[in-house]
């Protein structure tokens, strides 16, 4: 038995021994090869490579004060949880350069501290929300959440907000998609504050563009990635020197000769544009005021420019059965008017109905456009041509001149009359276009130093060409010097996705892919079944409780027996 003993004894030990080292050496590898495994369908906790790049170079501290600290109900709870999740993968790959901390605004005892904190966080640009929830009792309550971050790098300081606002969508709905943004939203943050020297990028004016106040909300958003300024061309060749993109909204009348040279040699020399034109006019103002106006063809002589590009905008309206709503009078109760929410054929709604769509458009709520046109790609086929908004399966095209009347809300609408389907509105055109001027200007201007004239881009370019201009307009009041965020109807509360849209195609424009892509990642939360969930609650409690007890009492059954087995007799 001594010599079994022993035995035993020198393999328990070189186990030991083989153990501990084993431990060690994963220890020192792990010290030098650092790594990550995720194990999720859609890699749903692993970084981008943009994210990991910037975290990496870091070289000071990025503080990140979260306020989503407190009695939450657990849908917020799961976005303080998964906030928390998120910056820790942060700090994985940017080590102590990434520090947080969780506040409840609500917990100091004081109202008046309370509420100029509230005052402080509002200022700062974090939106308040009300939680409605049972105290004890069942008694409802009300408590103020600020549901986002302040970040401070080197004396800088941003906001980010966490909870995704989304009109009248389900509050699990929004809270879903703030985490899908998470990501984004965090490391958005970052380069905000870090962003040094700005790319510039310009909106055109001088032919009855959108004014400043029209585009406001827009140029502020732009503004945390861009340098944006807004430029009279009057004919001036090196007008547009030295920016990367320039945006051209809603013009009402017609460019001269000299300005689309400008343009033209702009895009040739490798600037890229936003074109969001339309070949029509109509507005609700005279709808609004008399019920009915006139839809008529507007050319503002940009036709055979983009049409060397590759689009041709057409003289007719969509119309498209998926309409944004708007008010109606269709009665009086005494001396105030009745309204009801009719859908308004002339402002159609864009979905996304491709499975793998273009990042721009990936994820966007709804975009909301207004007395559209449709567009045809045409031109060689070396330029690539990528639609990226259409209408609904039902829609149709109305041609100019027409009547246009409010009244034609009231009628219920008939599959069978709008007969056509996905018509393009937007296009994203790539390759090297060609001057429109290419052999139509003397020979002294194409040789011209001064002038550099290019009749071909000599790389890759890119153009987005969208037939609305009401696409980037937000609203505003000039007498009170308001403005409604892009994308905000004021007869619904909903908020579309003008805004992303306009950003995404910026982004991807001005070669920022890598930000385009975070934006856009999805992201598919696998969400329990409640209703399956609250049926059978008390087996799966149960389940949960007693299969690990029984597992565990088999595998020390299993363990006895065998020993028993080896060692008697």
């Amino acid at each position: 038995m001594k010599p079994v003993s022993k035995n035993i004894k020198r393999l328990n030990l070189i186990q030991l021994v083989i153990g501990l080292a084993v431990i060690i050496l994963i220890n020192v590898i792990a010290k030098y090869a650092f790594f990550r495994l995720d194990l999720t369908q859609e890699k749903r906790y692993t970084l981008s490579p943009l994210t990991k790049k910037m975290l990496k170079e870091l070289d000071d501290v990025v503080y990140y004060k979260v306020y989503l600290e407190g009695d939450f109900p657990a849908g917020f709870k799961r976005l303080r949880d998964e906030t928390k999740e998120m910056l820790d993968e942060f700090r994985a790959y940017a080590g102590d350069n990434i520090q947080y901390e969780f506040i409840d605004p609500s917990s100091n005892p004081d109202k008046k501290q309370r509420n100029e904190l509230y005052k402080t966080l509002y200022q700062k640009g974090l939106q308040p929300t009300n939680l409605n929830f049972k105290e004890d009792g069942d008694a409802n309550a009300q408590k103020i959440i600020f549901p986002g971050a302040i970040i401070t790098y080197k004396a800088r300081e941003t906001t980010a907000q966490l909870l995704k606002s989304q009109g009248f969508a389900h509050p699990e709905a929004m809270i879903n998609n703030s985490i899908k943004d998470l990501e984004y939203n965090l490391s958005n943050a970052i380069r905000k504050v870090k962003n040094g020297l700005k790319p510039k990028i310009a909106f055109i004016e001088g032919h009855g563009e959108l004014e400043e106040m029209a585009v406001a909300d827009i140029t502020k958003s732009l503004s945390e990635y861009y340098e944006v300024s807004r430029i009279k061309i009057n004919g001036k060749l090196n007008t547009l020197r030295g920016y990367k993109a320039i945006i051209i909204a809603q013009p009402d009348s017609i460019f001269d000769e000299k300005d689309k040279f400008v343009i033209d040699q702009f895009i040739t020399h490798g600037g890229k544009s936003l074109w969001l034109v339309e070949s029509t006019f109509a507005t609700m103002d005279s709808l609004t005021k008399s019920g009915e106006t006139v839809g008529v063809s507007n050319p503002i002589n940009l036709e055979d420019q983009l049409f060397r590009y590759g689009v041709r905008i057409n003289t007719h309206f969509v119309q498209d059965i998926q309409g944004a709503p708007i008010p109606i009078v269709t009665g009086m109760m005494g001396n105030q008017p009745q309204t009801q929410m009719f859908p308004w054929f002339y402002f159609p709604l864009i979905f996304q109905y491709e499975k793998n769509a273009h990042p721009i458009v990936s994820n966007l709520n709804a975009i909301k456009l207004e007395f559209a046109n449709t567009i045809d790609t045409v031109g060689p086929p070396s330029i690539k041509k990528t639609v990226l908004l259409r209408s609904s399966k039902f829609s149709r095209t109305i041609n100019t001149p027409t009547r246009i009347s409010l009244s034609a809300v009231k009628e219920e609408p008939q599959e069978k009359q709008f007969g056509k389907s996905f018509l393009p509105i937007g296009v994203l055109l790539e390759g090297k276009f060609e001057s429109v001027y290419n052999n139509r200007i003397p020979l002294e201007i194409q040789n011209s130093k001064e002038i550099s004239f290019k009749a071909n881009c000599d790389t890759i370019n890119k153009m987005i060409i969208v037939a609305d201009g009401d696409i980037i307009r937000n609203g505003y009041s000039k007498s009170k010097g308001a403005i409604s965020p892009l994308g905000f109807d004021r007869y619904t509360g909903q908020e579309y996705g003008n805004k992303d849209f306009i950003l995404n195609a910026i982004n991807y424009l001005c070669d920022d892919e890598g930000l385009l892509s975070v934006r856009s990642r999805e992201l598919k939360l696998r969400l329990l079944d409640r209703k399956k969930l609250s049926k059978e609650e008390n087996k799966w409690k149960a389940i949960n409780t007693l299969l690990p007890l029984l597992l565990v009492g088999l595998f020390a059954f299993a363990q006895f027996y065998n020993r028993k087995k080896k060692y008697s007799g």
